[in-house]
């Protein structure tokens, strides 16, 4: 899948766009910045939006080209990315409680290695901290709006809910929105949502 990243996010084009994920800032600026962990973050469209924001942005995605890009855009925005792992999520390992946020913005995994991936951002999540996600929902094969065709890695409200059961979820909904994010995520497509807080 590196190989895949690292040729799809090599043209000059921001594929997926240069503005954020709606939903995912409309939650974010409901919060206080801190420390945000973005898993996935690509060519970094919300990271550099929240470090506009006043977020210490963390960011790990597995393509150079995508890390090249979010630099770029950052450059651009003129702000700075605190960090930018490159790195396959399976690697991953938190360093205890440490982020504030945590948003995953159409971060889909196999089926082994996505609740044990959710496990560790709820172990990275400070006490009181919020997780964000939005995702495609398994009815998602209906449209032809993007994500990936395996219906396995593909997500629904009951899997999410099973995956965060130990965190408090604010907000699981499954709907069907309208995409303009760039060439590859345009038109109607079925998502989910999430919206969860660590106790403290």
């Amino acid at each position: 899948m590196r190989t895949f990243w690292d040729e799809r996010f090599a043209s000059e084009q921001y594929i997926y766009g240069q503005e954020p994920n709606v939903f995912f800032k409309q939650q974010l600026e409901l919060l206080k910045p801190g420390r945000i962990l973005l898993p996935g973050e690509g060519e970094g469209r919300n990271g550099v939006w929240a470090a506009t924001q006043g977020w210490e942005v963390h960011a790990i995605d597995q393509s150079i080209q995508g890390k090249r890009k979010a630099e770029q855009l950052a450059t651009q925005k003129e702000v700075r990315l605190h960090s930018y792992e490159v790195m396959n999520l399976a690697d991953y390992t938190p360093n205890g409680s440490y982020f504030d946020a945590i948003a995953l913005t159409y971060v889909h995994l196999p089926s082994d290695l996505r609740n044990v991936f959710h496990q560790k951002l709820i172990q990275a999540l400070k006490p009181g901290g919020h997780l964000i996600l939005e995702a495609f929902d398994v009815q998602q094969l209906g449209y032809n709006s993007g994500g990936p065709k395996n219906i396995e890695m593909l997500y629904t409200t009951t899997l999410l809910a099973g995956d965060f059961a130990e965190i408090e979820i604010v907000l699981l909904e499954d709907t069907v929105d309208v995409l303009s994010e760039g060439k590859y995520h345009v038109g109607k497509a079925a998502l989910v949502r999430l919206l969860a807080r660590k106790p403290i």
